[in-house]
């Protein structure tokens, strides 16, 4: 079953996920937002058009859902393939056994599509840790930003990453990865693996 509220509470590993020295600001709504200098044109506009038709209305995409991030998809975007997907809009505890085949010393990057629904949120973060044999391997954390609340699909792309090559590297991986946020809402975790080849085959 996936994950289907936010989870307010550190998780045991957050000390990773978070920096334990930054104080996120404190949350604010979108009326809360628009009401504030409010004497500032320039501000103002930068605001209305960030904020779209969030500004007008609130914005409610799934009204059986409390999440103000729902986590759809994660893909990985190889050049001149088609892209390797995962749903995670469902249950979730299968993932582990779906594998991703990676070729060595490929290119690629990460793709993650979500939902902002309800109000706007802060300093989004994709965290992701990959083992091999239980062993920690890698770790990456990028910083995905600020995002209002839209009916579409929002998404974001890592900077491009190299598959590890050689012999040694070839195997299989298991990934844990976080989407998370500066006010430590845990807002999807889920764990997948991939393996690298020497093809794609």
């Amino acid at each position: 079953m996936a994950e289907t509220e936010t989870h307010q509470h550190a998780e045991p590993h957050d000390e990773d996920v978070h920096d334990a020295n930054y104080q996120a600001p404190p949350e604010k709504t979108i009326e809360e937002i628009m009401a504030a200098d409010q004497e500032d044109e320039s501000l103002r506009r930068y605001k209305e058009a960030l904020l779209g038709a969030a500004q007008a209305e609130t914005i409610i995409v799934d009204p059986n859902d409390t999440r103000k991030v729902i986590v759809k998809k994660l893909a990985l975007v190889v050049d001149g393939r088609d892209d390797m997907e995962l749903d995670l809009s469902g249950d979730i505890s299968h993932l582990k056994k779906q594998l991703f085949v990676i070729k060595e010393g490929v290119q690629y990057k990460v793709r993650i599509d979500f939902i902002v629904q309800r109000e706007i949120v802060h300093g989004l973060k994709y965290v992701q840790k990959t083992y091999r044999m239980g062993v920690p391997v890698d770790k990456m954390t990028h910083m995905v930003g600020s995002y209002p609340p839209k009916k579409e699909i929002q998404f974001y792309l890592t900077p491009a990453e190299e598959a590890p090559s050689g012999m040694v590297s070839r195997g299989t991986y298991s990934v844990s990865s976080v989407f998370t946020d500066d006010d430590k809402h845990i807002h999807l975790k889920w764990d997948w693996t991939f393996e690298i080849k020497k093809d794609w085959a």
